[in-house]
């Protein structure tokens, strides 16, 4: 799947070389993000489709435990599977499960000054914007600026 919307995800994405679009390349990445997950400091996920074919992925990253009990959450979908409301319920169901089964009191989210769609999304999923972040993440190979957005628990 990554291979099959590497031009679609890239103006979004670091820059990656050839060897994680292969197969073994997602193993690997697959593997990291479940050792994060064994640490306690990641919760990744899929996202299904309507028939229960994968059409993305999302993560609830940069668990932090104490006084903060926040996270972070990344999320994107194959472009044959945007504009369905997949992510959307995605991350409800995500936030559902930071402040319920992991207790989290707070899950933020950036995007890119252009990711409308995934303003929208986080919008739609009770995030409020509460900043600006300059030159904070490389992304395609520029440090670029990322509106900041979070949810808070009740």
């Amino acid at each position: 799947m990554q291979a099959r919307n590497r031009a679609f995800l890239a103006p979004g994405d670091p820059i990656r070389d050839d060897v994680y679009f292969t197969v073994s390349g997602q193993r690997a990445e697959v593997e990291a993000a479940l050792a994060r997950h064994e640490r306690g400091k990641a919760l990744p996920l899929v996202i299904l489709d309507v028939d229960g074919v994968i059409a993305g992925r999302l993560t609830l990253s940069g668990i932090v435990r104490g006084p903060f009990q926040s996270c972070s959450v990344g999320y994107w979908l194959a472009e044959d599977q945007t504009r369905k409301g997949l992510a959307t319920e995605a991350v409800q169901a995500a936030i559902s499960l930071a402040f319920s089964d992991l207790a989290l009191h707070r899950v933020q989210a950036e995007t890119l000054l252009a990711n409308v769609a995934s303003q929208r999304v986080l919008a739609k999923a009770g995030f409020e914007q509460y900043g600006l972040a300059p030159s904070y993440l490389k992304i395609a190979g520029a440090w670029q600026d990322h509106l900041m957005f979070q949810k808070l628990s009740s």
